[in-house]
């Protein structure tokens, strides 16, 4: 029984009364077979009217039962049972419950159905029986008796949470909770003990998070920068356009974190073009001027190589004196020692590259920042190992992801955070619409006229060659009908996430050059792609993406002054919710709380990536008022008694946040 249960990670009575089930039956009134919806799950009491027959068929063997009520006849079916022959042999009345269905000829019938004897089902009737993930050698009505006997042995059990705040927030006893989420009354008991349960999920994760931050205190900063204002003010004074307010408001926040005395730890989230890159700069220029080295870690080389244009592009424009150096994986030879030399005579102000960065061979003069862009792109390890390569690093960790107010409260506790939620002025707002594959002709026609026009335009598609992903487009047949369907004359490139980091860069340094008009290409365009000329992007099979990953590939026009388009092209006749919300939304803050609420944290964010909590019962948006409730608690008791502890109380390595 122990090596059974250890497949699912219970070593422990706790870990089994935590082994929560996945959903309840309900044992409802019977009903009368005429009266009975065909194709519905439906409860029959029936008799049975004679012999059952029994047959195999290839490996399967087959028996039928008939069987009748007041109202009609209905045939039970049942596959690889031959015992209930003997079974339902003493006629009955019996229970069935299962998918009534009817013959084309108007004969009722049912297949697999559960059934029991009529007083057994008199004792489950109105009941929510509990039904568990499968245990391969532990049945279900074994994993019942073996949560009874746990939670009879558990039955004096000191509750962790005081009775004052069990009071105030109205919560079960933990006894009482665990009882009712296994063996409910009620539908009422079931939901209060699922409350008390998300709760202390909640709770103990605040509590524990709480603690750590407490135990290790916040990190001081030893050695804060001067606060030098002429290189960030002529940074600004030569940029076309004035900061706005969201921009200005960040800039202070990050200004006071690098000459403060606590060591930086800040997370800058902003919408698509929102400006947060202005806001690296500016830090990167203040530390540089203080005499030390600023890193830019970016997820992919194509955006790595894009921060390293646009950095020497402002340097110039402004005239500081500030050197950058670029170090990526396709960066090799001579180029590539030569670059590992300037970072570590610190010949070189400013390192920009990818995870290349963290390598061991890279060796800093003096790093006095660190700036991950995209950072939910990067594992823990990546983020963390190169602010390790100097001695307390202030530490900007930057999203394009804007994420939830209730999840900011679990993912980010410790870090300080500034949003972006205004654009820049000159931006115009992107007009979407969503169309059926069926119109996929107008879109051509639409795409082509902005190509007369001498826009650019890209096609995303979710596969990258045939066979990939049945049934749905691809970059190499998509490229081919493209090349079939447009006027010769247009210029079509392809871009694929398999490509080597020089093919992809070849790709996309001929598109931003002007020298293709329209790019097919996977999400790999999703992050930083900055092509101002670009006014159309168009997706198909829109209704695989998340609405996260369609803002985000939406973002990748209206990067100008142009007017900018975006079209998702869907399968099936009717429109899918998300697009519907992406065609009247473009809040990437709003569309974010949206996505949370129809996908989960886990495929918003990546759990494993982003070090998200899994929660057994607790859901982030549907028990946000819960969060809150825990957080508020969890504050007040530790400044009661900063030595509580709750017991099961998870470590939280905050790394990993």
């Amino acid at each position: 029984m122990a090596e059974l249960f250890a497949g699912k990670e219970i070593f422990t009575v706790g870990d089994l009364l935590r082994f929560y089930p996945s959903g309840y039956e309900c044992f409802e009134e019977e009903t009368e077979a005429a009266r009975a919806e065909a194709g519905a799950f439906c409860t029959l009491r029936l008799k049975i009217t004679g012999p059952a027959s029994t047959f195999r068929k290839g490996s399967r063997t087959i028996t039928h039962v008939d069987a009748a009520d007041r109202s009609g006849r209905v045939r039970l079916t049942f596959f690889n049972m031959p015992y209930v022959r003997q079974t339902l042999g003493t006629g009955g009345p019996f229970v069935f419950r299962g998918i009534l269905r009817k013959t084309g000829a108007g004969s009722l019938f049912m297949e697999q159905p559960w059934f029991a004897d009529e007083a057994r089902y008199e004792k489950l009737k109105g009941t929510l029986q509990p039904q568990y993930p499968v245990i391969r050698g532990i049945g279900p009505d074994r994993m019942r008796g073996l949560l009874k006997a746990a939670l009879e042995s558990v039955e004096g059990m000191r509750d962790p949470l005081p009775q004052k705040m069990r009071d105030r927030v109205r919560l079960l006893s933990r006894h009482e909770a665990l009882t009712g989420i296994h063996f409910p009354k009620d539908r009422l008991i079931l939901e209060q003990a699922r409350r008390r349960l998300i709760f202390e999920e909640f709770f103990s994760f605040i509590v524990g998070m709480r603690r750590q931050k407490l135990e290790e205190g916040e990190r001081l900063n030893p050695d804060p920068m001067t606060d030098r204002p002429e290189w960030v003010s002529q940074l600004l004074g030569s940029l076309p356009y004035a900061l706005t307010a969201g921009q200005a408001q960040a800039w202070e926040e990050i200004r006071a974190d690098l000459t403060g005395p606590v060591l930086m730890n800040r997370l800058l989230q902003g919408d698509v073009g929102s400006g947060k890159t202005i806001m690296a700069f500016l830090a990167l220029v203040l530390t540089a001027q203080n005499g030390r080295q600023g890193a830019l870690m970016a997820p992919t080389e194509v955006l790595a190589r894009q921060h390293m244009e646009d950095f020497c592009s402002c340097m110039e424009k402004s005239g500081l004196p500030v050197r950058a150096v670029l170090l990526t994986g396709s960066v090799k030879g001579k180029a590539r020692r030569e670059a590992l030399a300037r970072i570590e005579n610190g010949g070189a102000h400013v390192v920009i590259g990818t995870h290349a960065l963290f390598q061991e061979a890279v060796r800093f003069h003096d790093l006095g920042l660190v700036v991950t862009d995209e950072q939910h792109r990067f594992g823990v390890r990546q983020r963390t190992g190169l602010a390790e390569k100097g001695e307390d690093v202030p530490v900007l960790v930057m999203s394009a992801t804007p994420i939830p107010r209730t999840l900011a409260i679990v993912l980010y506790g410790d870090l300080q955070v500034s949003s972006l939620r205004e654009l820049p002025p000159g931006r115009t707002p992107i007009q979407s619409l969503a169309l059926p594959d069926t119109q996929r002709g107008r879109a051509y026609k639409f795409i082509l006229s902005q190509i007369r026009q001498g826009r650019q335009c890209y096609v995303i598609c979710p596969a990258v060659e045939e066979g990939e992903i049945q049934e749905i487009e691809n970059v190499a047949d998509y490229t081919e009908k493209l090349r079939a369907s447009l006027p010769e004359d247009l210029r079509i490139a392809s871009l694929t996430g398999r490509m080597s980091p020089m093919e992809k860069t070849s790709v996309m340094d001929r598109f931003a050059a002007g020298d293709a008009d329209l790019l097919v290409s996977t999400t790999v365009i999703e992050v930083g792609i900055n092509v101002p000329n670009a006014t159309v992007i168009l997706i198909e099979n829109a209704e695989r993406f998340g609405l996260s990953q369609l803002h985000q590939l939406r973002g990748r026009v209206g990067r100008g002054t142009a007017k900018s388009y975006c079209i998702f092209l869907y399968s099936g006749k009717e429109k899918p919710q998300r697009l519907c919300v992406l065609e009247k939304n473009a809040d990437g803050f709003s569309i974010a709380e949206q996505d949370l609420k129809t996908r989960g944290p886990g495929d918003l964010f990546g759990v494993r990536q982003s070090g998200m909590p899994q929660f057994a019962l607790a859901d982030l948006y549907e028990d946000a008022d819960l969060l809150k409730e825990a957080s508020v608690c969890a504050d007040e008791i530790l400044r009661e008694d900063p030595s509580f502890r709750y017991d099961g109380e998870r470590r939280v390595d905050l790394s990993t946040i």
